[in-house]
């Protein structure tokens, strides 16, 4: 199975043949237009379903599935983090907890970003298990931003889902320490000399022992379409 989480910088329509090369089961695409604007060109895969979240058409979170994979929105989905979406996945070869991240929320005053991610595992904390579940998306956070009196800062993120042996897919392959990280994520403003670790997949012991590879875009194929590189994981499943 493999999974890419790809903040597109919007328009994703004009730059999914781009991730498709890469034979996605499942791609997890922040900054994405409404499936009503997806008129995808003739170069382009057709996804065989889709799962959209946002309240501007041009700009949310959408869920897409490449093969047999299919989405349904969990009834427990709480609208306060906005953009953290507790998703039930069957019919592949495995059925699991997916939670798309696009953590990005203006109107909550005790933080837009990583604040959003600590209050979502906490509040889904019966639904995060162990066991055939993955976090997967654009967290805009990092441990070096970390504010010690600020409840739930990123190094609380990690150690939360620690506790339960849920952990970063791309630390465990490439035996990273968070907040050192050797493959940037992002560069700001497409600059290269910003460079910025912020894109995440987290994954239940189960999928980390089945981990195959972990891959991040670099800056000279993709800044030309986003500010965000991909993160490419397959698991042996």
């Amino acid at each position: 199975m493999k999974i890419i989480a790809w903040n597109c910088n919007m328009a994703f329509r004009k730059k999914a043949e781009f991730i498709l090369p890469f034979n996605p089961d499942i791609a997890v695409i922040s900054e994405c237009e409404s499936p009503e604007k997806l008129k995808f060109s003739s170069e382009a895969k057709i996804p065989t379903d889709i799962l959209w979240y946002g309240s501007n058409p041009n700009k949310g979170l959408g869920v897409f599935s490449y093969t047999n994979y299919r989405f349904q929105l969990m009834d427990c989905y709480n609208p306060e983090f906005k953009n953290i979406l507790p998703i039930a996945v069957t019919g592949g070869k495995i059925d699991f907890t997916l939670f798309a991240v696009w953590a990005n929320n203006p109107a909550d005053k005790d933080g837009a970003y990583v604040t959003q991610v600590w209050k979502a595992i906490n509040y889904y904390e019966d639904l995060i298990t162990e066991n055939k579940t993955i976090l997967i998306g654009d967290f805009n956070s990092n441990t070096i931003w970390d504010k010690p009196r600020r409840e739930g800062n990123h190094t609380a993120v990690v150690h939360k889902l620690a506790e339960k042996n849920i952990f970063s897919t791309y630390h465990k392959y490439y035996n990273q320490t968070q907040g050192k990280e050797e493959h940037p994520t992002l560069y700001m403003y497409r600059h290269e000399n910003k460079p910025y670790h912020l894109d995440y997949c987290f994954a239940s012991n189960d999928f980390i022992g089945a981990l195959e590879s972990v891959q991040i875009g670099t800056y000279q194929d993709w800044t030309i379409h986003s500010d965000h590189k991909p993160l490419i994981i397959k698991f042996n499943i």
